[in-house]
């Protein structure tokens, strides 16, 4: 990346790589769905959009060049809805990350299983066709998409959008890989814990991650053989994903994150730094850096619609910070928490206990009118 001063941060949330983009010496320029404001704390500036449609980014985008010497860009999530703007981003910077092109392919569902079928590695069985034999448990689950929107029990007499497949419900724990890769080369960063909650819409939404992969080894092996094959057929370059599914003799692939997931910051801040060098062929011989606690990220949603009191006091454990008198209607991101501890039950009990002093302060601060 020739270590340019600035640098683009475009996501539908741009807090986790605009913060990692400053403690690593950058100066970040970031374009989102939200403008928190840790966000902008970390970010020289922030452009808030509505969407990422190229009819959104357009604008912002302009009113930076306009003033700005950009010349790289390192996008998140969101961009699953939005391949055409992608495309736009690659045209005009440099993208440090996996191309439009790889991100495409990896978004291709059919390609995307039969590569692993290819590969034979396996995956629970899909159809893209409704299924006809409704004795079986299914998902539905949207062709492009991200952080379980969208994602269904399958009932037979519910109406669907057109863009969905349908994939066979496995039963298990849901974890995830953290890896580096160089379109080759693979190196794995850490084996995360993750979990979802329920929504008024969606039955899967995502919810927290921890680095607590309390995953037989033999699993880990598993998955490392997997991304060993998928690598180099993908070419997948930087930090990426891949969510796996485990029962208590089995693995199976989800699906991979072709861009930087949330559990990099479960991680040491060196991160973002590699991020950069894998997309140039460069990785470390030692990957991570050990920690001695365990660590935990979590996002609290709007049990109701909440109004976020003017000088709320935001605990220092607390990020992705909405602005002062912005209504989070229910269902909807309020913030983040994040927790540590040595021993991993402890710090699954403070996440329960964070999350629950702010649900009762935003609740006592919306009664006394705060």
């Amino acid at each position: 990346m020739n270590n340019p001063e600035y640098v683009l941060i475009v996501a539908s949330s741009g807090r986790m790589l605009a913060q990692a983009a400053h403690q690593a010496g950058y100066k970040p320029f970031v374009i989102d769905l939200y403008a928190d404001r840790d966000t902008c704390l970390y970010a020289q500036e922030t452009l808030l959009i509505a969407s990422l449609a190229l009819n959104h980014i357009l604008p912002a985008l302009e009113a930076f060049f306009a003033r700005i010497p950009l010349t790289h860009v390192i996008y998140g999530s969101g961009f699953e809805d939005h391949p055409e703007s992608l495309d736009y981003l690659a045209n005009r910077l440099t993208i440090v990350g996996n191309p439009p092109d790889v991100f495409a392919n990896i978004l291709n569902k059919k390609y995307f299983f039969s590569v692993l079928d290819q590969l034979s590695i396996p995956y629970p069985h899909v159809t893209f066709n409704e299924p006809k034999n409704t004795s079986d448990t299914w998902l539905t689950k949207p062709l492009q998409g991200h952080g379980g929107v969208g994602i269904n029990h399958y009932r037979p007499n519910d109406k669907l959008p057109t863009s969905v497949y349908w994939q066979h419900y496995v039963k298990g724990t849901s974890h995830s890989v953290l890896f580096l890769a160089d379109g080759v080369n693979l190196q794995i960063i850490g084996f995360n814990n993750q979990w979802s909650v329920q929504s008024e819409l969606d039955d899967f939404i995502f919810s927290g991650i921890s680095n607590d992969g309390n995953i037989p080894d033999q699993h880990k092996a598993s998955v490392a053989g997997w991304l060993a094959k998928i690598i180099p057929v993908f070419a997948l370059k930087g930090l990426n994903s891949l969510d796996f599914i485990c029962t208590a003799d089995s693995c199976y692939v989800l699906e991979i994150n072709a861009r930087p997931p949330a559990s990099m910051q479960l991680y040491d801040d060196a991160l973002f730094v590699r991020h950069i060098e894998a997309c140039q062929g460069q990785l470390y011989e030692s990957p991570a850096i050990p920690s001695d606690n365990y660590k935990a990220y979590q996002i609290i949603y709007a049990g109701h619609d909440t109004q976020i009191p003017m000088d709320f006091a935001w605990p220092s454990w607390c990020m992705d910070l909405p602005n002062d008198g912005a209504l989070i209607h229910t269902g909807q991101p309020v913030c983040s928490i994040i927790a540590s501890h040595k021993q991993s039950q402890h710090m699954m009990q403070q996440l329960v206990i964070k999350q629950q002093i702010i649900i009762n302060q935003l609740d006592k601060g919306i009664r006394h009118g705060i």
